[in-house]
């Protein structure tokens, strides 16, 4: 390298086939020396992006070269902002693979926008949340430039994804900070109740029920509440929940006029039939649009259990003399 970038007639700039400087191949496997060497030449540009925007500082925070970054983020002609095409950062791949070295080298560098989203909407706050990342989180939620709600092009907040994927710890910690709305729903109207009611994720759901601004009752846009979609899985624990709260109406039908009740007893889910029936606020022939009851949905089906708890009683025979 050194030989090399002594000659007069090498262009240390110069692109190979896939439009990659040799500062761009040496950050993106971590080569320090290298990299050093490179940024000691007054004519190597070190914020020159690829053909997909991809810079030197973005190869280093996507592979993880926490040695490289330091080195560029030295740098005065570095934008730690440059996105690629998808629009992610360095600060969004840092953050997306939890390295928390990186993400408090690139919070601490003057100009960094750590609320950047993705071509998708999805900040690095999203993105450390829905891969798990909860030192990440905790570092970025610490930021006054932050905003906890923001939604991706879904309407899908951080707070959203945890309750997706049934983060109960990172649900917690996203609660936590004093700002959060934990009852933002996404573009199809469903909240972080109404997803995780539907996932099975009974810690997520009791902790939610724990704020006093989540309507337990909130219907999606296809009227379907967190009772429905805990009911038509048979979530029981979930069902249970919700039933011991006295906002929650467990006879709510959908858009096509199917109640909890209908859609549990369609799917088989015997235990949680039981629960609704033993209400004396659920009716248990209640038809939807299509004049189907829960005692037919049952039958069509064949789901014989089902079918015992909600056939009405025989007659009693009557006595002759």
């Amino acid at each position: 390298m050194k030989i090399l970038l002594g000659r007069d007639d090498v262009n240390p700039n110069k692109l190979n086939m896939n439009g990659e400087t040799p500062l761009m191949y040496a950050s993106s496997i971590g080569d320090e020396g290298v990299v050093k060497l490179l940024l000691g030449r007054d004519d190597v540009n070190p914020g020159k992006p690829d053909k997909d925007g991809r810079t030197p500082l973005w190869w280093a925070a996507h592979n993880r070269h926490e040695g490289a970054i330091k080195i560029l983020l030295g740098r005065d002609g570095v934008n730690p902002n440059t996105p690629d095409v998808g629009g992610r950062t360095p600060l969004w791949w840092a953050a997306y693979h939890g390295h928390e070295g990186m993400v408090g080298m690139l919070l601490g560098r003057d100009g960094i926008d750590p609320d950047k989203p993705d071509g998708s909407g999805q900040t690095p706050l999203s993105s450390a949340t829905e891969s798990r990342h909860e030192g990440v989180v905790r570092m970025l939620l610490r930021r006054y430039d932050i905003n906890p709600n923001k939604p991706d092009k879904e309407s899908q907040t951080s707070l959203w994804w945890a309750a997706y994927h049934g983060y109960e710890g990172m649900v917690k910690i996203l609660l936590g900070h004093a700002d959060i709305n934990p009852d933002n729903s996404n573009m199809y109207g469903q909240t972080p109740l109404g997803c995780a009611a539907e996932g099975g994720h009974e810690g997520v759901v009791r902790t939610l029920l724990g704020r006093d601004e989540v309507n337990p009752n909130k219907p999606d846009k296809d009227g379907k509440t967190p009772l429905w979609w805990a009911a038509c899985y048979g979530h029981e624990g979930i069902v249970k929940a919700l039933l011991g709260r006295d906002d929650v109406d467990p006879d709510k039908p959908d858009k096509c006029g199917q109640t909890p009740l209908a859609c549990a007893a369609g799917n088989g889910h015997k235990g949680v039939v039981k629960m609704l029936l033993g209400r004396d606020d659920v009716d248990p022939n209640k038809p939807d649009k299509y004049g189907r009851t829960p005692l037919r949905l049952a039958t069509l089906n064949s789901y014989e259990g089902v079918i015992d708890l909600l056939r009405p009683p025989a007659s009693a025979p009557h006595s002759t003399a």
